[in-house]
């Protein structure tokens, strides 16, 4: 496992400016947007635990937590999981599902835990739970499905 290739995968890609809108730089808005913030708590092979406070930024006007945002989370920090499991490349995504199960709102603390499932020659599963940190209530459950092989015949 390379922690530092974990934690280059997550880092903004985006400055400040762009991620506030200050500047007309648009490239790499989203990831960035939503990954700030996040922070790493554990990262060992196979696991990766982060968690982050929903911020107005992630909510709806409601000031419940967006579901493209966990669904960006899932994509990130599912592909994270595969650079902690010691892969040089985290792959190209196949089929990502997410099933949300409780809502989050402003304020609330989600801690997120990313497990690969399978990693074999051409085809990785990551799952990707959100819980509640404060309850520990599941809030959505994700499944990241990558195909991992570096080169195709196609």
């Amino acid at each position: 496992m390379d922690p530092d290739a974990v934690r280059r995968s997550l880092e903004p890609t985006a400055s400040a400016e762009e991620i506030t809108g200050s500047t007309p730089a648009r490239l790499h808005f989203y990831d960035p947007f939503v990954l700030s913030g996040v922070s790493i708590e554990s990262a060992e092979h196979g696991r990766l635990l982060c968690s982050f406070i929903v911020a107005p930024r992630h909510a709806s006007p409601a000031g419940y937590l967006r579901s493209g945002v966990t669904a960006t989370l899932a994509d990130q920090l599912g592909s994270a999981v595969f650079f902690c499991s010691g892969l040089r490349s985290s792959g190209v995504s196949v089929e990502i599902s997410v099933s949300f199960v409780d809502a989050a709102t402003v304020g609330e603390e989600i801690e997120v835990e990313g497990k690969l499932l399978r990693a074999g020659k051409s085809v990785g599963v990551v799952s990707v739970d959100f819980r509640k940190k404060k309850t520990g209530k599941l809030m959505a459950q994700a499944r990241h499905t990558k195909y991992l092989a570096v080169s195709s015949k196609l």
